[in-house]
């Protein structure tokens, strides 16, 4: 009774409780799913079939996109079963959930193939930078911006950084046309997600890429320094890519010329 003692005072003699003391074995199986069954859904959380409790599900046909309507969860199993498909719970939290009559093995390669997308873009690439001088000559200018077009070509953000020397803190006003100019030549390639702001001696600014089919390249054709003909570049075995590059050529080359030079 020894170990009743902090129940003195709780318990009486004339009280007609009774204390069992028993052993408990937890069974290692316990809670361990059956083989080939993960709970009641697949391995990624996704209702499939007779695994669907609701007793009433909103059909939609997955090859039409046409919507079937409120059945009874048995009879849209047997539809999808007469096409030689699955029933996919595809949103559990509406009122009925929503299936789809689709090839679930497709189905899951499209949702992950999704994932992998929405995985690609939030990463957004990778931030490159460049430095200009404020007074920058037009060929150094053309080379950056070259530059510029390959960085949001390959999907990067580019932070642009316009440096000001000496007496041309005075002229801050031709730092910023000096943006606005790159802006304006890099338009086809990538939008302004932050504007162009003085940082102590510097102006700096940022682009983001624009989807990859909207992309068109100004400087497709600007390599080493001097714009190359691709019809020379071929005979020369010089192995790039600018024969595919080449239906870009229609958008207008930027300006190189650069004001500034001597504004201090």
């Amino acid at each position: 009774m020894k170990y009743l003692e902090p129940l003195t005072g709780i318990l009486s003699s004339n009280s007609n409780i009774n204390l069992i003391h028993r052993r408990c074995v937890i069974n290692p199986s316990f809670n361990r799913p059956k083989p080939g069954f993960r709970g009641g859904r697949y391995a990624d959380q996704t209702r499939v079939n007779d695994r669907i409790r609701a007793p009433k599900v909103r059909v939609i046909d997955g090859v039409s996109g046409a919507q079937i309507g409120v059945l009874p969860t048995g009879q849209a199993l047997r539809m999808a079963k007469e096409r030689g498909l699955d029933l996919v719970e595809i949103s559990a939290a509406a009122d009925p959930p929503v299936c789809k009559i689709v090839d679930y093995g497709k189905f899951k390669y499209e949702q992950e193939k999704k994932k992998k997308e929405a995985a690609k873009a939030s990463k957004g690439g990778k931030l490159k930078e460049l430095k200009f001088r404020v007074g920058i000559d037009p060929h150094d200018y053309l080379i950056k911006l070259a530059h510029a077009e390959d960085f949001l070509g390959d999907g990067n953000k580019v932070r642009i950084q316009l440096q000001f020397k000496g007496r041309q803190m005075a002229h801050q006003e031709i730092g910023f046309e000096l943006a606005k100019r790159i802006r304006d030549d890099l338009s086809t390639m990538g939008n302004v997600d932050q504007d162009p702001k003085m940082a102590g001696r510097n102006i700096n600014m940022q682009l983001t890429p624009l989807p990859e089919r909207q992309r068109v390249r100004k400087l497709a054709n600007f390599r080493h320094g001097k714009f190359i003909n691709p019809e020379e570049e071929d005979n020369e075995h010089e192995h790039h890519d600018e024969a595919h590059e080449a239906p870009h050529q229609e958008a207008e080359a930027p300006s190189a010329v650069v004001e500034g030079e001597n504004a201090a």
